[in-house]
């Protein structure tokens, strides 16, 4: 027993006296601006959220006040299959913490077994000319435990930490981006109701001119011509009109595969599009590494990486390992468990490469080479992410003054429709310019549906590219797996 508190003894002293090799983790640093450069300057009409506005956390969709939008975005978390992908592969992360934090204990582990042995009366060098039968009953424990004397376990289990915060922050990724499908596609359903509606009313618009321009030809007020002409206008928008209902289907099947339900069990009732975009709190850029889930992702594996350098820097330090057995041996189940059946034994074993011909130098190097394009594929994201935010400032901004250019053209073509009709009507003009002015309203007003629409989706847009609401402290700690 002796020997045994002395090999406890100098266990603790290995564990108290261990290091960790390897660099210590610093997060990378990046290239900042105090302010986005596509933000509008004051005083031009933008609307702004107050500086103390905030993403809503989670539901940034209830920004449009639309109780569609509302339900189906919900519904994503719910039954999205890519959802469930990303989201599993977080709990097999979260399980290899686990799995590599076993290594931080001992492996006890038994395998007791009942032999008989005959032996040969006419074996060699025997001093009995008889045969003789023993039986050995073994209850066996093993016990084994690497010291962590260089950190090699703590580092894998901080890596596997690491790693599966990074899974989590793929997960909110993949949720976002989502959402942001669904939001979009819904948006783009809705633009397609909008444009229906309005080819709806410009065919029977239409329908009406062609029975004036009948009535007129029969009278002698008009050459067949107007007729032909009138004719063909009303032809060409109804294909539009038609045209429409293929747009709308297709969307329509895309928000039911987002939502996790067949195309043929889904379906929405026709809405034309309506909501203005929302004010949308921008915030500062260095506020942008702490809301993005791909930049939390990116800077984990980071960290990750540089885990993975201590690793590889503990091969090049012997391991030290301690083996204990202990158990019972005896002839017979009524003696096996008697104080003089015990048998135990406690050892450690130094295992040290000598020589594998630059194996752990190239591990190393490459350990360090995987560290440096994890920085640069972190430092290349964050870039992005300030990319996709000013690229839809930008958009919102133009976009927003278009619009309001667009409505002005909007009116005036309406102005010249009814100036030109009241004109032909009143025998002055051919109905050539009736038809130009109809042809310039309807393009007017459809560009004006298309604005509205390519302003809500830089709406949605903007958002994602601010993360949503999302927080990096909502990553899960993992401290217990």
């Amino acid at each position: 027993m002796t020997c045994l508190r002395l090999s406890l003894i100098g266990v603790v002293t290995l564990l108290f006296t261990g290091c960790m090799v390897g660099p210590d983790y610093h997060k990378p640093s990046v290239s900042l601006t105090p302010a986005y450069k596509e933000l509008p300057p004051p005083g031009d009409g933008w609307k702004m959220a107050q500086p103390s506005d905030q993403l809503s956390r989670g539901s940034w969709w209830e920004m449009f006040g639309d109780p569609q939008l509302n339900a189906l975005a919900e519904q994503v978390a719910v039954a999205n299959q890519d959802l469930k992908v990303a989201e599993a592969r977080f709990r097999q992360a979260r399980a290899l913490i686990r799995f590599n934090r076993a290594a931080e204990f001992p492996t006890l582990s038994t395998g007791p077994s009942l032999n008989s042995l005959g032996d040969s009366a006419h074996r060699p060098f025997s001093i009995s000319t008889s045969a003789r039968t023993a039986a050995d009953f073994l209850l066996p424990f093993d016990l084994s435990y690497e010291l962590d004397l260089w950190g090699r376990v703590r580092r894998t289990v901080a890596a596997a930490r690491d790693e599966a915060q990074a899974t989590a922050a793929d997960f909110q990724t993949a949720h976002l981006s989502l959402q942001a499908e669904v939001a979009m596609a819904y948006f783009q359903l809705r633009s397609a109701d909008a444009q229906q509606q309005l080819l709806n009313d410009t065919v029977q618009a239409y329908s009406d001119f062609l029975q004036l321009t009948v009535n007129r030809f029969q009278g002698g007020a008009a050459p067949k011509s107007d007729v032909a002409q009138a004719q063909t206008q009303l032809e060409t928008t109804r294909v539009q009109a038609t045209d429409i209902a293929v747009q709308r289907a297709q969307f329509e099947h895309a928000i039911a595969v987002l939502i996790g339900q067949p195309p043929a069990a889904f379906s929405l009732p026709p809405a034309p599009l309506h909501p203005q975009p929302p004010a949308i709190p921008v915030g500062l850029p260095s506020q942008l590494l702490e809301r993005r889930p791909d930049i939390a992702a990116a800077e984990r594996r980071v960290a990750e990486a540089n885990e993975q350098i201590g690793i590889a820097k503990a091969a090049f330090f012997p391991t030290v390992t301690l083996n204990t057995s202990a158990g019972f041996e005896g002839t017979s189940i009524g003696s096996l468990l008697m104080g003089s059946s015990l048998f135990w034994a406690v050892g450690s074993s130094v295992t040290q490469t000598l020589f594998d011909a630059g194996r752990r130098r190239a591990t190393s190097e490459a350990a360090i080479a995987n560290y440096d394009a994890t920085v640069a594929t972190y430092r290349q994201t964050t870039l992005t992410a300030f990319q996709q935010v000013e690229d839809n400032l930008a958009a919102l901004r133009v976009l927003r003054q278009e619009a309001e250019e667009q409505q002005r053209a909007v009116a005036a073509a309406q102005e010249a429709l009814q100036l030109f009709t009241n004109r032909y009507k009143g025998g002055v003009d051919t109905y050539l310019q009736v038809v130009t002015a109809q042809t310039f309203a309807l393009t007017n007003e459809l560009n004006a549906v298309n604005l509205l629409l390519r302003q809500m989706n830089a709406s949605v847009l903007l958002i994602k590219a601010l993360g949503g609401g999302w927080q990096v402290a909502d990553l899960p700690s993992l401290t217990d797996g």
